[in-house]
């Protein structure tokens, strides 16, 4: 059995459809992909490696 994805675009993404990336958590990886080119490649990380990444990204906006 083969279960859509949900992708989440970010709420930092404007309405003029500039360079984006969109977000699906599954239950192997979480993917990652262009919201310009939906039919396009995707990137999978492991849950550890998202919440590392998320991680080193949130602490960079403090500075």
């Amino acid at each position: 059995m083969t279960t859509e994805l949900v992708w989440h675009k970010s709420s930092y993404s404007g309405t003029e459809g500039g360079a984006c990336v969109e977000v699906a958590p599954s239950t192997e990886a979480i993917r990652v992909r262009d919201s310009k080119d939906k039919a396009g490649p995707e990137l999978a990380f492991s849950s550890a490696a998202w919440a590392g990444f998320i991680a080193f990204a949130a602490a960079q906006q403090v500075r």
